[in-house]
């Protein structure tokens, strides 16, 4: 064995297999949509715990946790065996958007509504008809707000269809498609639990992408700005810069230069009847025809560049 036999690096096996990546569809939430999609979902968890804490009688909160955006695969596997994804659709689109929530906390909402003291059954079931047609009663009216927490960000319009409780048999979005997950802490009659909000992400970034190209300045903004531009132009304006007046160059040899002494006399090769250029920072602005003012040599200008 030689020392280049020892010093040569070993190549690790890398394990698993590539992975498509789609780059028209990257799964990265751009920083200004991420905190414009938090502002509307935070408002939509301010509106969701005071529906809680109104319509089940008991102290109710719901807080932000995260905004995040995935693939719905990755979604889904993220979510325990069985739990209470109820199906809705928004709109525009047709789409359709998941509220997931841990049965415990679905049974305790139920049990208050009916007047128990809310305690989760000690084991997991899915609901009853008459279940369902309260819960979906009580998620309609949150949904419903949604709309207004998102009037500046896109028209939204969603409604609650159905409920199904194994996410691995819902196929609510294509497993490779981007979604939006909002992530909520509930805080219901002193039990806390995490809730999601999946919605396609194409039905919330498409306004903001196309919003990117229009003035959302407030009149204000735009006066502000525009006193600004004008203070520049008239700074810009009060700038002295050097003006010259040439004749056409010349290019003579470098003998001739060195030759150069008083008394010399180089022709200019310059038309007595062609007018002279105008320039500033060595850029021709302008031409002028030569002659005086006073006892001064002056230009009079005869045509100008755009």
């Amino acid at each position: 064995m030689t020392v280049a036999d020892l010093q040569a690096p070993k190549r690790r096996k890398r394990s698993g297999v590539p992975e498509t990546y789609d780059f028209r569809r990257p799964m990265t939430l751009a920083r200004e949509h991420g905190r414009v999609l938090e502002m509307a979902f935070e408002t939509f968890a301010r509106q969701w715990g005071t529906q809680l804490t109104s319509r089940l009688r008991v102290v109710a909160s719901v807080t932000l946790e995260s905004v995040e955006m995935k693939s719905y695969d990755e979604y889904v596997g993220g979510l325990p065996a069985m739990t209470t994804m109820v199906l809705c659709g928004v709109e525009p689109g047709r789409s359709t958007g998941v509220l997931q929530l841990p049965l415990d906390m679905t049974m305790v909402w139920i049990d208050t509504m009916l007047g128990g003291p809310g305690v989760p059954l000690d084991t997991e079931r899915e609901l009853t008809e008459i279940e369902w047609s309260l819960f979906r009663e009580l998620l309609q009216h949150a949904v419903r707000d949604l709309s207004y927490a998102f009037t500046s960000v896109a028209p939204l319009d969603v409604q609650v269809r159905s409920v199904q409780y194994n996410p691995q048999f819902v196929q609510a979005a294509a497993a490779s498609e981007p979604v939006i997950v909002a992530t909520f802490a509930l805080i219901v009659s002193d039990r806390e639990a995490l809730a999601t909000l999946m919605v396609p992400a194409d039905v919330l970034l498409a306004s903001l992408r196309a919003g990117e190209h229009l003035d959302n300045r407030t009149p204000e903004e735009v006066a502000a700005h525009r006193a600004a531009q004008a203070r520049v132009t008239e700074n810009v304006l009060d700038v002295p810069v050097e003006v010259a007046v040439r004749f056409a160059p010349l290019t003579v040899a470098a003998d001739a230069v060195a030759r150069l002494q008083p008394g010399t006399v180089i022709p200019l090769r310059h038309r007595a009847d062609a007018p002279l250029s105008v320039v500033v920072g060595d850029v021709p602005l302008a031409t002028a025809a030569i002659g005086t003012s006073g006892s001064r040599l002056a230009c009079l200008v005869v045509t100008s560049e755009e």
